[in-house]
C-alpha cells in the first residue's frame, strides 16, 4: 500500500545579517543554510497494517507524512501510495486518503457538523446510499448524533476530534494519516476513538499510520512501531520484537513487614541491581534480566528483609522508546 525508497527532504533556510547595513546586504546578496528534515528513510506498508510512526519534536514524522500526503515534493527518493505518486497526482491521492492532523480542522468552522460532512460528500463524490451507510455507522460508534446540529466552533476538543475522525474515513479511504489524534482528550474519548480505529481497519482493512506521544495509543492501535530521530530510520518492526530487543529491564517493588535497619542491597546483588527506597519500608529495584532473574533478586530480598508483599512489572513501551533515544540501539 505504502512505498518509501531513500526519502528525503531539506530546506534551504536564509542566513539573516543583523542590523540596517545587514538588512541591505540581505537585499542584494543572501546565503543559505540547508537543513535535512528527512534523510535517506525507506520502508513499505502493507494494506490493512496499523503503524505507529514516532520520534521526537523536529525528528522529522510530519514531514514524512506531508510527503506521503503529496503536500510536499521530495528533494530526492521514491513514494508511492496505492501505486500513485503523491505530489505528482494529488488529486487521484486525495480520494484515496483520509488525514487528522491534530489541532488543524478539515471541518467548516461556523456551520453545523452535519452540513461540513454534506460538503465533504460532493468534494469526494460519494454516492448518496454510501454516505447515509457510513454517517450512521460512525455515528453510533462514535456518538455523533448530539453534535450533528452543532457548528464546531461551540463543540469542546473531544466532540470536534470525534467529528474529525468521521470526516477523515467519510469517502471509505485506503489510507489514513492521524497525528496526535487523542491529543489533550479524557480517558474515555480517548477509548472511544481508539475502538473505532480498531474498527475501522477490523472491517475496512484501513491502513492507519499513527504519530503521537501517547504510548498507550502506539500499545492499543498498532502492531508495528516506526521510530524516526533527526531525520533518519531508528527502528522498524513489531511491538512485540521492540518488547524483547529492549525490555530486559524490569523492576521489582518490595513492602517489607518491618522497616529497614540497612538499606544497602544483599552482597550478591549490589553488582547487577540499582535500588530506590521509599522511607525504610519499600524499596524498588530495577535489573537486567539478561544479568540477573527475578528469583535471583527475590531469594536474595527474601534472605535478607521481612518481606511482606512484592510486585514484578515489566517496562512500558514509553519507558522503551526513551531507552532507546537516549542510549541508541546497543
Amino acid at each position: 500500500m505504502i512505498r518509501v525508497e531513500h526519502l528525503s527532504k531539506e530546506y534551504k533556510i536564509a542566513r539573516r545579517k543583523p542590523g540596517l547595513r545587514g538588512a541591505a546586504q540581505n537585499l542584494f546578496h543572501r546565503t543559505y543554510d540547508t537543513k535535512a528534515a528527512v534523510s535517506d528513510v525507506s520502508f513499505s506498508i502493507d494494506q490493512g497494517e496499523m503503524v505507529g510512526y514516532i520520534g521526537a519534536n523536529g525528528a522529522g514524522k510530519s514531514t514524512t507524512i506531508k510527503m506521503l500526503c503529496g503536500i510536499l515534493t521530495p528533494t530526492a527518493g521514491e513514494v508511492k501510495v496505492a501505486g500513485i505518486v503523491p505530489y505528482k497526482q494529488r488529486q487521484r491521492n486525495a480520494r484515496n486518503i483520509g488525514a487528522v492532523f491534530g489541532q488543524r480542522t478539515q471541518l467548516f468552522w461556523d456551520i453545523p457538523a452535519r452540513e461540513s460532512f454534506n460538503l465533504l460528500k460532493h468534494i469526494y463524490q460519494i454516492p448518496q446510499h454510501r454516505f447515509a451507510e457510513n454517517l450512521r455507522t460512525f455515528s453510533d460508534v462514535l456518538e455523533l448524533e448530539p453534535l450533528f446540529g452543532r457548528p464546531v466552533r461551540q463543540m469542546s476538543l473531544g466532540e470536534k476530534m470525534r467529528c474529525e475522525l468521521a470526516a477523515a474515513f467519510l469517502q471509505d479511504p485506503l489510507v489514513v494519516y492521524l497525528d496526535e489524534p487523542t491529543i489533550g482528550l479524557d480517558v474515555s474519548v480517548k477509548a472511544r476513538i481508539r475502538q473505532f480505529i480498531r474498527e475501522m481497519n477490523r472491517n475496512r482493512k484501513t491502513t492507519v499510520i499513527l504519530t503521537t506521544h501517547d504510548m498507550q495509543d502506539i500499545e492499543e492501535i498498532c502492531s508495528r512501531l516506526i521510530m524516526i530521530d533527526a531525520g533518519r530510520l531508528l527502528y522498524d518492526g513489531d511491538l512485540r520484537s521492540v518488547r524483547q530487543r529492549f525490555g530486559n529491564r524490569r523492576t521489582i517493588h518490595f513492602d517489607l513487614a518491618t522497616p529497614a535497619t540497612d538499606t544497602g542491597m544483599p552482597a550478591q546483588l549490589a553488582p547487577w541491581v540499582f535500588a530506590e527506597w521509599e522511607g525504610r519500608e519499600r524499596v524498588h529495584i530495577q535489573f537486567d534480566a539478561r544479568q540477573t532473574s527475578a528469583s535471583d533478586v527475590i531469594a536474595a530480598m527474601l534472605q535478607s528483609y521481612a518481606v511482606r508483599d512484592l510486585t514484578i512489572t515489566d517496562p512500558s513501551i514509553e519507558s522503551i522508546v526513551k531507552d532507546i533515544y537516549e542510549r541508541g540501539l546497543s
